[in-house]
């Protein structure tokens, strides 16, 4: 006897004796993502549970709102206002979501040690984007874990898009980044492109397992936006020269050839 087979056959109705094993997991397999898809799809209800402020109970938004206007009115502009639940749910959601139940600061006119201040620690962001905790956590990462930065410096959360600059703001993503790195700001006499696309071009601002939180450790970082032609003789040309003993002798910015990544006041090549 077998178990499995005998599982299959009472819920699928065929004989055990036509079901080989590889085909009984399959279907099995099947069965559960199909019970995940349909629960997912049907939940009404808060899944992501608030901050927990001990003796506090929800007040809604509106409450929030009575002191708070000059945030919650640009709210609804903001990325995290899709997250608002409708009906009876949304009094678990809104405000609440992120800084946890405000009756007991609302009745303390206030209090600063009655509601959660994301600034303070990121684990409230984290409760949603728990792949930035991983991230956080790589060799290489933007001191967030260490409290010398916050999410919000970066990040918006109560207006306009999440993530500051570009879109039809008049800031670009390199703004940001620029406020505290502002050697790499410029300005330039030549600029490299990829500043004006946005740091993420070259950089996982999050955390990487590269120095200097760069995506790529090597000229692959480079090759992604700069052509490579490789002749028949084996030579490599970039940008119309020939690198074949080049990319032996380092990445393109520790070689002695590019060393200004970011820009140059000297010339198109991007040297000091």
């Amino acid at each position: 006897m077998n178990p499995q087979t005998d599982k299959a056959e009472a819920i699928l109705g065929v004989p055990k004796r036509k079901i080989c094993r590889k085909k009984l997991v399959v279907i099995l397999s099947g069965v559960a993502l199909a019970v995940v898809v349909i629960s997912c799809a049907t939940v009404t209800r808060t899944v992501v549970a608030p901050p927990q402020i001990p003796g506090a109970t929800f007040v809604g938004s509106e409450t929030c709102a009575q002191c708070h206007e000059n945030i919650t009115k640009g709210f609804k502009t903001a990325t995290h206002s899709r997250l608002m639940a409708k009906g009876d749910n949304a009094v678990n959601m809104g405000c609440e979501s992120c800084h946890g139940a405000g009756s007991l600061h609302n009745e303390s006119g206030g209090a600063t040690h009655t509601i959660i201040n994301p600034r303070k620690s990121p684990e409230t962001c984290f409760q949603c984007h728990l792949d930035k905790r991983g991230e956080f956590n790589l060799p290489y990462h933007h001191q967030v874990l260490e409290g010398k930065i916050s999410c919000g410096d970066c990040h918006n959360p109560h207006h306009g898009p999440a993530v500051k600059g570009g879109g039809t703001s008049l800031t670009v993503e390199h703004d940001t980044c620029a406020q505290c790195h502002t050697a790499q700001g410029g300005p330039f006499v030549f600029e490299h492109e990829a500043v004006r696309e946005g740091c993420t071009t070259c950089h996982a601002v999050h955390g990487s397992v590269n120095p200097r939180m760069l995506k790529e450790r090597n000229a692959n970082l480079c090759l992604k936006c700069h052509f490579q032609q490789q002749t028949a003789s084996g030579k490599i040309f970039i940008g119309g020269g020939d690198h074949t003993s080049r990319l032996t002798r380092g990445t393109c910015w520790s070689a002695g050839c590019h060393e200004a990544v970011h820009g140059s006041q000297v010339g198109s090549s991007l040297r000091f």
